[in-house]
């Protein structure tokens, strides 16, 4: 075992190493990353993160499809699509679970948010005395899908329903995080990257266990709060930038 030091040395070393333009290529993150208007960036990104789940190759296939269909412009096609548009979404394969239903329910959604909001990082605000993004991401779920059920709900998880969250938490890596590597967008202004966490999965969770990080065999928000607290020991005002350190470990196989 690593001492702190040694791990804190290590994990810097390896996302300083994959936080990098060179990540973008093979990453869901290029869809927004082909946008300059914040809120086309805000809706490619939460559309990629969204389906995030599977090989990386066939997620920006999906997503790609996507734009596609809105005709690349995602904020304009949010704001001013017709009910035919809708209708012929609606036919559209997307990616898995996912389908154009559930296509046509977020676009109708967004419309709906965009038309009283400049930005979705309303919705997302933190608040005093939270450290993280549970309760935003639980009030943020309650603005967009609204109470009426919908099959679409189920691409939306829930850290109430200790989901570990990880396709939101990774769009608000995205948006939220500002350093100058140029990956993530840092476009919004009023969240602290303090607030974010890693965004959990089968990469990350493995290495982390691996490195002593978390004890927790479930991938769920209980772990995700348990990595909280072991990371942000190494940097409190910027502790998602590990998650490059985890994700790069997890996908290169280096510790294996």
């Amino acid at each position: 075992m690593l001492s702190f030091e040694e791990l804190k040395s290590f994990l810097n070393e390896k996302a300083d190493q994959y936080n990098s333009p060179d990540f973008i290529e093979d990453d869901p993150i290029q869809i927004p990353h082909r946008f300059s208007v914040k809120q086309d960036i805000e809706i490619a990104g939460f559309l990629a993160a969204t389906i995030s789940w599977g090989n990386r190759k066939s997620i920006i296939r999906s997503a790609d499809k996507m734009l596609d269909i809105m005709g690349n412009s995602p904020y304009d096609f949010v704001l001013n699509h017709s009910e035919k548009d809708l209708e012929i979404l609606r036919e559209k394969s997307i990616h898995r679970t996912f389908n154009g239903e559930d296509f046509a329910y977020f676009i109708r959604q967004f419309n709906k948010i965009y038309k009283e909001n400049e930005s979705l990082e309303n919705l997302f605000l933190v608040k005093d005395q939270e450290t993280n993004f549970q309760h935003a991401i639980e009030r943020f779920r309650s603005s967009f899908l609204e109470t009426e059920k919908h099959r679409s709900h189920k691409h939306i998880s829930s850290p109430y329903k200790n989901s570990s969250s990880k396709r939101i938490i990774m769009f608000l890596r995205w948006m939220v995080r500002k350093d100058k590597r140029g990956v993530d967008f840092g476009i919004w202004e009023n969240i602290n990257q303090k607030h974010l966490s890693i965004p959990l999965d089968v990469h990350t969770g493995n290495i982390s266990r691996k490195l002593g990080l978390v004890f927790r065999t479930q991938n769920d928000w209980k772990t995700v709060e348990e990595l909280d607290a072991a990371i942000r020991k190494f940097d409190e005002n910027d502790p998602a930038k590990y998650d490059f350190a985890l994700f790069g470990l997890g996908v290169t196989k280096e510790l294996l």
